[in-house]
Formats: C-alpha cells, sequence, structure tokens
C-alpha cells in the first residue's frame, strides 16, 4: 500500500469529473452503437489480419481510394491523426504496393497519394462486407427512409 503523500499526489492529478444524471443516459444506443461498430469492422478486420495490417491501414487504403491525388496533409486532416501515426502505415502500404506517392504537378514537395490496382482491390474487399452489413440492416426501409 502505497504511503499516504502518494495517494494524496494521485488524487490531485485526477481531474473533478462533472456529476451526470445517470437516467438522462440513453446506454441501450449506446450499447448498440459499441455492438454495430464491433460488427462492422470485424469483416475487414479478417482480411487486414491476413496481411498483419490494422484499422489504421484499411482507413488509408479506404480515403485513398475514395479521392485519389490527395495529399499526406489532406489525409491527416482526414484521419485527425499525427504525421508520425500516418507514417509508419502510409510506408508500409506504398512498400507493399497498396498505395503510390507522387510529387505534386505544380509544387513537388506537395505528396500526392493513389491506390494501385491492388490498393483498389484491397479497398474493395474491405468494404464489400460492410455495404453488405448496411443493406441487410437498412432491409425494408423505403428510399426516403434509407
Amino acid at each position: 500500500m502505497p504511503p499516504q503523500s502518494l495517494k494524496s499526489a494521485a488524487a490531485r492529478q485526477t481531474p473533478a469529473l462533472p456529476k451526470v444524471d445517470d437516467g438522462k443516459i440513453d446506454f441501450d444506443t449506446i450499447e448498440s452503437l459499441f455492438f454495430a461498430y464491433r460488427d462492422f469492422v470485424s469483416d475487414p478486420d479478417v482480411i487486414l489480419s491476413k496481411l498483419d495490417y490494422g484499422r489504421a491501414h484499411h482507413r488509408v487504403v479506404y480515403f485513398v481510394s475514395r479521392q485519389p491525388g490527395m495529399t499526406v496533409a489532406d489525409l491527416l486532416d482526414t484521419l485527425g491523426i499525427t504525421k508520425q501515426s500516418l507514417a509508419r502505415v502510409l510506408k508500409q502500404l506504398i512498400d507493399d504496393g497498396y498505395i503510390r506517392q507522387m510529387a505534386g504537378p505544380e509544387d513537388r514537395r506537395q505528396r500526392r497519394l493513389y491506390p494501385t490496382l491492388t490498393g483498389r482491390e484491397l479497398a474493395l474487399a474491405l468494404s464489400e462486407p460492410q455495404s453488405r452489413r448496411i443493406d441487410r440492416a437498412l432491409e425494408g426501409l423505403g428510399p426516403d427512409a434509407r
């Protein structure tokens, strides 16, 4: 058991949390979203694991395939991550032949990203089961409700 002074220091470092009325929290919807997300990413996770890739690789391949020619800066902004976080993942995808990086036509310092044919095929393979899940979830809804 830590000395009293250490306990006090730990208590001081814990931020004060706001008081919340748990009767106003929609736990059922929160849990539904947790489970929906778990299921939504499960099929792509299986494909990614066979390549020793993770969800960060999925996001990069997805957005570069959806917006070929996007800059690294645009991708960083879209993903809301740091350069360091993106660097390792992007290097793997480039080295493995899924993404191409080219200098911008006007500004050679600008790096534009393009999917290779293999990268586009990977993006489609990851998106197809997700699209099927969405279609099943929205089955029976009219076009206006979708």
